[in-house]
């Protein structure tokens, strides 16, 4: 496969305009070739025009097709892994085995997503029969599914090059909907995405869909990015990144003549609580369990576990002990570019000039060839510290994290009080502990998408229950998630038939159910 460093537009590829970018080794520093060319605004154009052609294709096809399509990207993702992942690797420094892993995940959302669409799962049909003979008035027939928004336009993220980029989970859901979907890539992997672009082009060509399917454009957020968000054709925004992004991407969003939902998820700092009964029984093994969560990855994950609160006692002293030895000889890692690593050094010199805050532990890390090498950081502060600053909710994206130390349980619960939305919220502690801390696991149930007992919020499993969202600034929508057949929601419009003939039904509302669909009859599940 040729890289040519330019972007898709449906079936064809964007002519080279304007100064060459390139594609960094975040390790070594080096160029990897070819020159990637911006996008134009011309070119946003064309690619919302086709986009918004191809939804009226697209839009009819049923579930079972839209499945197909979804499949036959995982093949071919799966037939080009070496390529995928050497190009990744080599783009972001993530490990090969970690890239390998991720190409997995990538394939199992495509299938799981197209699953769920074949299946009636995303239709959600409900039918309704008429009664005539109802008292005082007669009851209509009323039929209801659900119905693609229109073109979705999706943001790569800078830390999931392959599950959450241009064949990620937004865009898989997007598709599953039966949306069209123009991809702005993130600028840290730009080859990766063209290999990937061009393996989705080419599956929509094998697929017979029409060709603004899919289209990929290169260039800026603030340029790109946001005149794609701001066109009007364009129906909805996936994104994942930063609090700053996804803030500007929703301003636009809603400042437009007809405003349009952004699916924003922001970052958060993912608040774990240990409780001082299971503190007091294994404290080295909860910091190790700690450490390994915190430096996973370069600490480079949405889950990343960056603020954690203890109760004073002989247990909390020695997983402090622990953990800052850990900490402390933690090998440094390369950080996805070296932007963001600039970026965590300066969170971490921000939270060790805080007044009230100390630091106990950094692993040293010298910049490296790449300046892009990051070494993990623990602080420690007290609860009423905490309590009086709330910069120290902000995030600090790397391998760091803030030990809240708290007097009392009711510390505890005015802290949890205090905290932002987060994706997750994490409870340690013995089972007969639960009950008497009921009130803790009722405030974090208001701030978090998904609750973790005993475990750590490293690492989303992709299944129908998941949950990756939570309340604002963690996601722009806490109603929706990215994770989760439920992610396919976002694209989707309910829409009701009332009183139609049979015949001028979609086949997923006809009394004989034509596409074999689980259906909400008169109020029951019927199954096929």
């Amino acid at each position: 496969m040729k890289l040519e460093g330019l972007s898709i537009l449906g079936q064809a590829r964007v002519k080279p305009a304007g100064k060459p970018n390139a594609a960094i080794n975040p390790a070594t520093g080096a160029v990897i070739g070819p020159d990637y060319f911006w996008s134009t605004t011309a070119d946003v154009d064309a690619a919302a025009e086709l986009a918004a052609e191809a939804f009226v294709e697209f839009s009819r096809w049923h579930g079972k097709r839209r499945e197909g399509f979804l499949k036959r990207i995982a093949e071919l993702l799966e037939a080009n892994a070496a390529a995928i992942v050497e190009r990744a690797n080599q783009e972001t420094g993530l490990p090969v085995a970690r890239m390998q892993g991720e190409l997995a995940r990538t394939c199992f959302q495509m299938r799981q997503y197209g699953e769920a669409a074949a299946s009636g799962l995303c239709a959600g049909a409900r039918i309704d029969h008429a009664d005539p003979n109802r008292k005082p008035l007669p009851k209509p027939d009323l039929r209801s599914m659900m119905l693609p928004l229109g073109p979705v336009v999706v943001f790569s993220a800078s830390n999931f090059p392959l599950a959450y980029s241009v064949a990620g989970g937004d865009t898989a859901s997007a598709f599953a909907a039966g949306c069209p979907v123009i991809v702005k890539p993130h600028q840290g992997h730009l080859g990766t995405s063209e290999i990937i672009g061009l393996l989705v082009q080419q599956a929509a060509r094998e697929c017979q869909a029409p060709a603004g399917i899919f289209s990929m454009l290169y260039g800026a957020g603030r340029d790109v990015g946001i005149a794609l968000v701001k066109h009007p054709l364009v129906k909805a925004v996936g994104f994942t990144g930063s609090r700053s992004g996804g803030r500007a991407l929703m301003d636009a969003a809603a400042s437009r003549p007809e405003p349009i939902p952004v699916y924003a998820e922001m970052g958060s700092i993912n608040p774990v609580f240990f409780l001082s009964g299971v503190m007091n029984q294994k404290p080295e093994e909860l910091a190790a369990g700690l450490h390994g969560s915190v430096t996973l990855g370069v600490g480079q994950f949405c889950t990343n576990p960056g603020l954690i609160f203890v109760e004073r006692g002989s247990g909390a002293k020695v997983f402090l002990q622990k953990l800052e030895s850990l900490i402390a000889a933690t090998a440094p890692g390369t950080m996805l570019t070296a932007d963001l690593c600039a970026a965590y050094r300066a969170g971490v010199e921000k939270f060790s000039q805080a007044s009230g805050v100390k630091r106990l532990a950094l692993a040293s890390a010298d910049l490296g060839p790449g300046k892009a090498q990051g070494g993990a950081a623990l602080f420690a502060t007290d609860a009423e510290t905490f309590l009086k600053n709330h910069h120290l909710m902000d995030e600090v994206f790397g391998p760091s994290t803030l030990v809240v130390q708290c007097s009392s349980r009711e510390q505890i619960l005015e802290a949890a009080k205090r905290l932002e939305g987060q994706l997750t919220a994490t409870l340690h502690g013995l089972p007969e502990e639960l009950d008497a801390n009921r009130e803790l696991l009722e405030i974090l149930a208001t701030k978090a998408g998904r609750l973790v007992f005993n475990g750590f919020p490293t690492g989303v499993e992709v299944a129908h229950a998941m949950t990756h969202g939570g309340p604002y600034p963690a996601t722009s929508d806490g109603r929706s998630t990215s994770v989760g057949t439920r992610a396919v929601d976002r694209f989707l419009r309910p829409v009701s038939y009332q009183n139609f003939p049979d015949a001028a039904l979609p086949d997923e509302l006809k009394d004989s159910n034509p596409l074999k669909l689980a259906r909400l009859l008169n109020g029951k599940l019927i199954l096929p």
